[in-house]
């Protein structure tokens, strides 16, 4: 039978439905008293004598004659009803045999055991709560295995309540996202840390490396950016003496799409006056630790099966950039200290090096090839170059690097943070020689932002910051592959554009 075929025959079930009296859009609400996890873990104590009520959606269905077996799914469980036309009536039987798996219900009954064993719902009531129009992708279940669910992912992505029903897994991971951002709310306002809402739309972009998509604010006739990050603005309420602030907030980069990017996605970024870089680490240590605990009870976890175990509730390892390069590839300190010796590096060591123009981007070049991939236990990188590093304060003894890290799990950037530049003077020299380099041709070089100067020239205090993003997090500790995953509604391109299957 057609889709279109196996519509009409729904709609002629609502429309008897409605001449038997029961229209099931017209039903506002269906109090319940528990839910399918409840009726089940309290199934003695609940007893055989005491009334229930129970919704949800029907996800199986086996009728025998005058009895009807089918399971209903509250989202996060399932449980079977047992439905007998004696106990219901003439009309009320026939209703029931008009519902569909994927239509909503809500029963009225008492537990029993079946003959099978199975705890159930022997319903004495039952009321079509919603008519389900489309056939669901349910698969067919049998011990333990499915077969012919919801398996394309870009059928997954585009139709994401889709996947939330047939797809336990995918639920699991999608809601868990939703947990770990709660649990870091938690962690930094039990830190003390108060949170912020800073603009989305910007004259300047700043923060960060990124090119920004671009808009137009009718009332002020003003082109204005969507922000690439949280920082400067976050920075600039340090300036006005809150000690603590942080803000999870969505930010916008016009790049590509790949397994790990996604042009808009929810940051976190914190900074605390008076703190330095070592502080920040001990602050991010603690909140993957307090995380874990608190979404998944334990600081030890295998976010993939048969991965490698990580944990949380130790200090994390610390390694210094030039150091690693020179272990893993082979590059000497010396030979980072001017472009053309680093060129050459770069190039003895297989990496193209016609379009690297400073010393920074050939580091970190070096550090995605060699470095990055041996990264699985948590691991903070430290010491990156200044041309990268426009918001971090200069390294002591070596001006040429900075007070800078980044933390790896798993051999995936997780977060960036810095001892932030409090000294205006020492700002708008980077800002300036980031304008250098934008003239050159680097899009996304950062541009000049002439406000947050003026906030630090009115005294910025020591300052530690970090950024880390949600999505990426989410992945990590939920054993995601791509970004996609732990995003509810990622952007698709319209069906209509796609050519010769395409992806999305």
């Amino acid at each position: 039978m057609s889709e279109q075929e196996l519509r009409a025959v729904r709609l002629s079930k609502l429309e008897r439905m409605r001449e038997l009296g029961h229209d099931p859009f017209s039903v506002e609400r269906f109090p319940t008293t528990h839910s399918a996890a409840e009726l089940l873990a309290k199934f003695d104590e609940i007893g055989p004598e005491q009334e229930v009520r129970y919704a949800g959606r029907v996800v199986t269905s086996r009728p025998m004659g005058k009895i009807t077996f089918c399971h209903v799914s509250d989202g996060d469980n399932r449980i079977q009803l047992y439905i007998r036309k004696d106990d219901l009536g003439e009309t009320a039987w026939e209703i029931a045999e008009l519902v569909d798996i994927g239509d909503h219900v809500g029963v009225v009954g008492k537990l029993m055991t079946t003959k099978t064993g199975e705890k159930s719902i022997h319903v004495s009531q039952l009321t079509p709560l919603s008519k389900a129009l489309e056939p669901l992708p349910i698969g067919k279940e049998k011990d333990g295995q499915v077969w012919y669910g919801l398996t394309d992912p870009n059928l997954r992505y585009r139709h994401r309540h889709l996947d939330l029903i047939v797809n336990a897994e995918a639920r699991t991971m999608l809601l868990n996202r939703s947990r770990i951002i709660s649990a870091v709310r938690r962690h930094m306002d039990s830190l003390g840390y108060f949170e912020v809402e800073t603009p989305l739309l910007q004259l300047e972009a700043g923060g960060a490396a990124a090119t920004p998509f671009l808009t137009t604010y009718n009332a002020y006739d003003l082109e204005v950016k969507l922000r690439i990050s949280l920082e400067l603005y976050l920075k600039r309420i340090i300036c006005g003496d809150v000690r603590k602030v942080y803000e999870i907030g969505r930010v916008f980069r016009n790049e590509g799409v790949s397994n790990r990017h996604n042009p808009e996605f929810t940051l976190l970024e914190f900074y605390e006056a008076y703190i330095n870089l070592e502080d920040v680490m001990e602050i991010v240590e603690g909140l993957f630790r307090g995380v874990c605990m608190d979404v998944f009870g334990t600081a030890t976890i295998q976010p993939i099966a048969n991965g490698p175990v990580l944990d949380f509730s130790k200090p994390w390892k610390r390694v210094e950039l030039l150091g690693e390069i020179e272990r893993l590839a082979g590059v000497k300190r010396e030979e980072l200290r001017e472009l053309e010796s680093a060129r050459k590096a770069l190039e003895r060591c297989g990496i193209p090096a016609e379009k690297e123009h400073n010393l920074g981007g050939i580091i970190e070049k070096l550090l995605e090839r060699f470095i990055e991939p041996t990264l699985v236990e948590p691991t903070f990188v430290i010491g990156y170059p200044i041309e990268t590093s426009p918001l971090a304060k200069k390294a002591p003894g070596d001006p040429r690097m900075t007070r800078r890290f980044e933390g790896y799990v798993m051999g995936r950037e997780i977060c960036n943070a810095f001892s932030e530049i409090n000294d205006p003077i020492d700002q708008r020299e980077r800002f300036e020689q980031q304008l250098r380099e934008r003239a050159k041709g680097d899009d996304e070089a950062h541009p000049m932002d002439e406000e947050f100067i003026y906030a630090l020239e009115s005294g910025m205090p020591p300052t530690g910051g970090c950024g880390i993003g949600m999505d990426r997090m989410a992945m990590l500790l939920t054993g995601a592959e791509q970004i996609r995953e732990v995003l509810l509604f990622p952007m698709m391109k319209p069906i209509q554009e796609l050519q010769g299957g395409e992806e999305a």
